[in-house]
Parts: structure tokens; C-alpha cells; sequence
């Protein structure tokens, strides 16, 4: 068999077995194939390729399963922390999108702060509470906090709010015991909207705090 065809025929069978790995899905309650299952079907596939370069069957098998434990592993390790923060945050206002391996939590502004404050509502700590515990569960990721404010008022407030804001955040998850040196706290002040200034709906939408989680380490 050339190297070709040993590669397509190792990635093929383990892509096959791998397809067999679901999850389901925290929000719509259905069987999805896992980004722990599509992590290892490309690892898989990079594996062999680079194993069958050396034209050796054993070769090119090490490395198929090599890459497909490495690639999933990573999306395993995420794909748990997402599915235990989307059971924890729902109903709070609270969203969680995953971006390749990174995962963001969305919390709007009028549900993490009142206007023009940097203190954090006093019912939203609980909410800080259940994010804490599952950042110290998963210790091998970046925490990075970023404030955003609307577009309205002077720039250089919104910046210095934004800043505050998200060192609020980042302060009392740190206050609950996550470590120190994850964070890194960003104000971006009114430099990132998603939605129109224009509009009473628009600028709550930009008042926001995101953090993003980003894999550092694989156990």
C-alpha cells in the first residue's frame, strides 16, 4: 500500500470511530457530534499524514493516534468547562459562545453594573460565584476580561469606565480564589460595539463585560 493510500485508510478509520462521539447539547437538549470527536478526526488526519511521510505502516498509524489524542483532548478539556458554565448560567442573562477552543461569556451591562458604575450589582455576585468555581476546576486557561461601554459621552471616561468595570470582574474572581496571574484585564471603552450607537437597544447591548477563556496548558 503507498503512502497515500495508508494515510486515507488510517484517518478514514478512525474519522468513523470517532463520528460515534456526541455530546448534548446544554441549550437545545439534542445529540451533537463533540469538539473533542472533530478536534481528534483532524489531529487524525494531520497525524497520519506526517507519519506516512516516512512510508512505514506502523509509522503512520503511531501518528494518526497521537495527533486524534492530542487534538481531542483539547477540545474534550473545553468542551466539558463549556457544557458545566452553560448549566450553571442559564437563566442569569448570562451567555457563553465557543470560538474554536476558546469559550466567551457575554454579560450585558445593565445585568453586571448599573449606569456610569463600577460597582457590581449586589444580585450578580452569585453569578461571579458559579463562574469562580468552574475556573478553578479548570486551571489551564487564560481568564482575559475585557469592559466595553456605548458611544456615548466623552471617549476618555468611557475608556477609564471600561477599565474599572472589567477590573471589577477580574478583582472578585480573583477574591474567590482564582489565581492571580490567569488574568489579563483589558478596557476597550467604546472601540468595540456590536450593535448601532443610535439606538436605546444598540448601545445596552455595547455596555458589556466578555471573558474569554483560552486554553494554556493540556494536562
Amino acid at each position: 500500500m503507498n503512502g497515500r493510500s495508508l494515510t486515507t485508510g488510517i484517518a478514514a478509520g478512525l474519522i468513523f470511530t470517532l463520528a460515534g462521539c456526541t455530546t448534548i447539547n446544554p441549550y437545545a437538549e439534542e445529540q451533537q457530534a463533540s469538539n473533542a470527536a472533530k478536534g481528534a478526526g483532524a489531529g487524525a488526519i494531520a497525524g497520519a499524514i506526517i507519519g506516512a511521510m516516512s512510508g512505514d505502516r506502523s509509522t503512520a498509524l503511531k501518528g494518526a493516534l497521537i495527533g486524534a489524542v492530542a487534538s481531542g483532548g483539547i477540545g474534550y478539556y473545553m468542551d466539558v468547562q463549556e457544557s458545566k458554565l452553560r448549566q450553571r448560567l442559564r437563566g442569569t442573562g448570562v451567555s457563553v459562545s465557543r470560538v474554536g477552543n476558546s469559550l466567551v461569556l457575554h454579560m450585558p451591562g445593565n445585568v453586571t453594573f448599573t449606569i456610569d458604575s463600577t460597582s457590581i450589582n449586589a444580585d450578580f455576585y452569585q453569578v461571579l460565584d458559579s463562574v469562580a468555581i468552574i475556573l478553578k476546576e479548570y486551571t489551564d486557561t487564560t481568564v482575559t476580561v475585557v469592559g466595553h461601554t456605548d458611544g456615548v459621552g466623552n471617549t476618555s471616561y468611557n475608556q477609564i469606565l471600561s477599565q474599572q468595570r472589567a477590573q471589577s470582574v477580574a478583582s472578585y474572581l480573583r477574591s474567590q480564589g482564582v489565581q492571580r496571574q490567569r488574568f489579563n484585564v483589558i478596557g476597550q471603552g467604546e472601540l468595540s460595539p456590536i450593535a448601532s450607537n443610535s439606538t436605546k437597544e444598540g448601545r445596552a447591548q455595547n455596555r458589556r463585560v466578555e471573558i474569554t477563556l483560552t486554553l494554556i496548558a493540556v494536562r
